[in-house]
């Protein structure tokens, strides 16, 4: 018998160094969180899936138990019982997204086959990551460190990489020709063989990113993801239609409903949802419509390994498989919350032979990595130089 015994959320937190505070725009993240939904079976077979924590772990874990009144007794292969996601409640989405993989993890251990395969019947063993990062370089303070940091991830066997727009353009006068500057270096520092991206953030307007799109498609970049307000869907639609970068997004969208008029519109050329945002099984049915449309799905991933070997399954089940984000600046609750971390090689991950996800979290988890409450992000203020740009 495989019925639900119990369901539950392990809450983790680890403080940054100095060097591991990420900033966007004009915050600054100090630690790193992480909820992980566990749901145990009679026969103590146990099932593993990543949330979207972002210093709300603890509403995570009081939807779960919510949730878990409703499922404790049932059986795992009772799909309907499953909860799904509202785009109306982010803690309750998130937390849905958790127990949805920790479930699809369940179900794989149960029938003995990894979740790829419960996916699809045709996936591919190994996937390509994606050195996903950027976050660390300031406008006012070296950007050129930005080179530097992406250039490391190419001599450590990653084969493409992502990066970000900055920290706040008005402090510093930064302008698109001068953010377009520093992504000419940095593709001539990379050479052709590795594949770039940016994330807008976004945070520009309608004419700066149809600027920064095609000079990005000059310089060869793969795609540029969220440049606008992700609520501007007639933006995205007139910057998609006048570029010929991929224009990416929907990371933060979390049902199908939410996704169909940017895929119906084309507003996407890929769109990018998030297993531990809208689940698995949300996410995939995504990917099928979008696929329909000729739209290929790249998740989202800024998240820890859990949730990348998550996004790795459901990658390597899509029709045309391309990439899965690795978060680069999470620091060691990154690998890990998984039993020997990992399994990356040349910048690729060999799904494991082991059913479900075929990863395990280690015993001691919480005595590694206490939860500490709070956001996980401060804001960041500074007076303007008010230089021109380059």
């Amino acid at each position: 018998m495989n019925r639900i015994t119990d369901i539950r959320t392990i809450c983790l937190s680890r403080l940054h160094e100095i060097e591991r505070q990420w900033a966007s725009a004009n915050f600054r993240t100090i630690k790193a969180d992480c909820a992980i939904v566990v749901i145990e079976t009679e026969d103590g077979t146990r099932g593993i899936g990543e949330a979207c924590a972002y210093g709300a772990a603890n509403v995570i874990a009081d939807w779960v138990d919510w949730y878990g009144k409703s499922l404790v007794g049932r059986q795992v292969d009772d799909f309907l019982s499953w909860p799904h996601t509202n785009d109306h409640n982010w803690g309750h989405d998130t937390a849905v997204a958790g127990i949805d993989c920790a479930l699809w993890d369940l179900h794989g251990k149960i029938e003995n086959k990894r979740v790829s395969e419960l996916l699809s019947d045709t996936p591919v063993d190994r996937v390509r990551m994606y050195a996903s990062g950027g976050v660390n370089y300031d406008w006012r303070n070296n950007p050129e460190s930005l080179i530097e940091e992406v250039l490391g991830y190419q001599k450590d066997g990653f084969t493409a990489s992502k990066v970000r727009i900055g920290t706040e353009w008005s402090w510093d006068g930064v302008t698109p020709d001068r953010f377009l500057g520093l992504m000419r270096d940095l593709r001539s520092a990379v050479g052709q063989e590795m594949e770039l991206m940016v994330d807008g953030n976004q945070r520009l307007t309608v004419d700066e990113a149809q600027f920064i799109a095609r000079g990005l498609s000059d310089l060869d970049f793969t795609w540029f993801e969220e440049p606008i307000p992700q609520d501007d869907i007639d933006g995205y639609v007139q910057i998609n239609s006048s570029v010929e970068i991929a224009i990416t997004g929907g990371e933060q969208f979390t049902t199908l409903e939410r996704f169909r008029p940017y895929i119906e519109r084309r507003a996407y050329d890929i769109v990018q949802p998030d297993c531990g945002i809208a689940g698995l099984s949300e996410s995939f049915r995504i990917a099928e419509y979008a696929y329909d449309y000729g739209i290929d799905t790249c998740p989202h991933s800024w998240h820890n390994g859990l949730m990348g070997m998550a996004h790795a399954h459901f990658v390597a089940a899509l029709k045309n498989p391309r990439v899965v984000e690795l978060c680069m600046p999470q620091g060691p609750l990154q690998s890990a919350i998984i039993a020997g971390g990992l399994p990356i090689t040349d910048g690729s991950l060999q799904l494991p032979e082991q059913p479900g996800f075929g990863v395990e979290i280690p015993d001691d988890l919480e005595d590694q990595f206490p939860y500490i409450e709070g956001n996980y992000a401060i804001a960041m203020d500074r007076p303007p130089l008010h230089q021109p740009g380059r």
